[in-house]
């Protein structure tokens, strides 16, 4: 248990977990490491989640999509921080995928890209060309509760697994202070 989350092995309930992360899990060597729970879609979002489940924020990873910019291409990776921070799109992210200008993808390319859902999206079964760039606090965090791909779950992993997804690479000042 984690908080009030009924935790059990995720691929023992795929039915949470959205196509990509149930196909990445399958053959992934980490699966036995990764926990689901069911929970209400109407609280999939991170201050809601964390206040009915009885979940520290500071255990909460949020992932976000960023389309990074140079000239006329456009690249998107994943970012994941940890709740208590934000993504340093701006500074950290832009430097590091060498783009003139980086900003949280759009919505329907988010989801279309991604193949999970907007509020769900995990680091957990993206494309294998991305680069998913994860915050030192979560690489090193024993617990970490992410998305499933879908509203209607989460997925409970600890950082260091996360360490082993397709195209992790851990930047430190990732995450920035809230003001």
């Amino acid at each position: 248990m984690l908080g009030r989350l009924d935790l059990v092995p995720a691929l023992t309930r795929p039915d949470l977990l959205a196509g990509p992360v149930q196909a990445l899990l399958q053959q992934w060597p980490r699966a036995a490491d990764v926990l689901v729970a069911e929970i209400d879609p109407a609280l999939a979002d991170t201050e809601a989640f964390c206040a009915a489940y009885a979940v520290d924020v500071a255990a909460s990873g949020n992932c976000v999509v960023v389309a990074a910019r140079r000239g006329g291409n456009v690249r998107l990776a994943a970012c994941l921080v940890l709740a208590t921070t934000r993504v340093d799109v701006n500074g950290v992210v832009r430097r590091r995928l060498d783009a003139r200008k980086a900003s949280f993808a759009p919505l329907e390319m988010a989801v279309q890209a991604t193949g999970m859902e907007y509020g769900g999206i995990t680091p957990v079964g993206l494309p294998a060309d991305w680069p998913v760039l994860v915050d030192g606090a979560v690489a090193t965090a024993p617990q970490v509760v992410v998305g499933s791909g879908l509203r209607r779950s989460k997925m409970v992993l600890s950082g260091r697994a996360l360490l082993d997804l397709p195209g992790v690479e851990v930047l430190t000042g990732l995450g920035q202070p809230v003001p």
